[in-house]
Formats: structure tokens, C-alpha cells, sequence
């Protein structure tokens, strides 16, 4: 069970948290979990550059030290970072000190003030730990691209639907996203792009 579209009230208890970045102006700011890696990634990339578009990486340490060459090719393409882990730890179920190592292991290779907790979860003292040294990234829409349940027509009307000015989406350069992210992205992109929106990254 997830939520498509973050509600109101929940990002008004989080008011730390970016949910997203109000604008009146047509812009929205995709984001993609999990990677860099080259079955998926390099793909992403180019289809960013097609459309003239910046995103923002979130990535997990141990992908970036695996595929580095990926990780630089983002970089150069102007594309933004954050923390994602390095193993892709849920809070709800690791050890404070654990979660922080952790992190400070994907700082070594991801060298960003952004990060995004794996899963949306985080327990309040690690929350409380972790706004003191980042800007906390969550979102207002989720694609729902990693939910193999879903079908790739669901997945897209979840983005298409749900968006604002200044939405932060997310999406998913994984495996386990690649069938649906294949097929949303370019379409995602598409209908934006004929409307007059901009893709940026999520800056500091």
C-alpha cells in the first residue's frame, strides 16, 4: 500500500521535508532512485538529453562504486545527486549508528547536501539526526513504477494525473522498474514537453 499523491496534511507535518517546489511556473522535477546502473541508467540519460532535461539521481552508494563511469557521465550531463545509502538500508529496521555509517559510506562516492531515506522511511531520531546535515528530499507524486502489480498505463496516468508546478516525482533506474519505466518516461516527457513544462533538478 502507497500513496500516489503525498497528501497536504502529511507534508505539513514534515514542513523540513521537500515535498516539492511551488512554482507558478511550468516546471516539474523528476527524480530516479536506486541506480546508477548500466542496464538502466544510460538509457535514462539519453532520453534526458533528448529532451533537453536535467533530473536529480538519487543513488545508492555501492551502484556508484560498481559503475562510476555512469555516475560521471551524469555529473558531466549537468544532472543533480543525493544520498540514497550505500546499501539501500530501510530505517524502520536498522540500527541508528548502522543507518549513519552507512550513509556516511555514500557520502564518500556521492558528494551532495541532498538525500532521499530508501523506502520514505526514516524513525524520528534518525529524521531529527539527519535534518541537522541534509536537505531531506521526499515527493508529491509517486509513479509507482516499482510496483510490478502495476501496469505501465496505471503507472503513467499516476504521473500524468497527479502532477503540479513544481512537483518532485519519483521514478526508479532499477530492474525492477525497467518495464514500466520504459515505458512512462518517454511518454511522461512527451506530454510535458508538447505542453511547454521544463524538466529541472533539484537544487540547494
Amino acid at each position: 500500500m502507497y500513496l500516489v499523491k503525498t497528501p497536504k496534511i502529511i507534508q505539513a507535518l514534515r514542513p523540513a521535508f521537500m515535498w516539492r517546489l511551488p512554482s507558478e511556473e511550468p516546471v516539474v522535477h523528476l527524480t530516479f532512485d536506486d541506480g546508477p546502473i548500466p542496464e538502466v541508467t544510460p538509457w535514462v540519460l539519453d532520453l534526458l538529453a533528448q529532451y533537453q532535461a536535467k533530473a536529480t539521481f538519487f543513488c545508492v552508494g555501492d551502484n556508484v562504486r560498481k559503475h562510476a563511469a555512469i555516475y560521471q557521465r551524469l555529473l558531466d550531463e549537468g544532472h543533480s545527486t543525493g544520498n540514497h545509502t550505500f546499501h539501500h538500508l530501510n530505517g524502520w529496521q536498522t540500527a541508528d549508528r548502522t543507518y549513519y555509517r552507512d550513509i556516511r559510506q555514500c557520502a564518500e562516492v556521492v558528494h551532495s547536501p541532498l538525500f532521499r531515506p530508501p523506502y520514505g522511511r526514516l524513525l524520528p531520531r534518525q529524521r531529527a539526526y539527519l535534518e541537522r546535515r541534509y536537505r531531506i528530499v521526499m515527493w508529491d507524486v509517486l509513479s509507482g513504477d516499482f510496483d510490478t502489480s502495476l501496469s505501465p498505463e496505471d503507472c503513467l496516468r499516476n504521473v500524468l494525473d497527479n502532477v503540479e508546478p513544481g512537483s518532485i516525482v519519483v521514478f526508479h533506474d532499477s530492474l525492477k522498474a525497467e518495464p514500466r519505466l520504459r515505458y512512462v518516461l518517454p511518454r511522461v516527457m512527451e506530454y510535458f514537453k508538447e505542453r511547454g513544462w521544463r524538466f529541472e533538478g533539484i537544487g540547494v
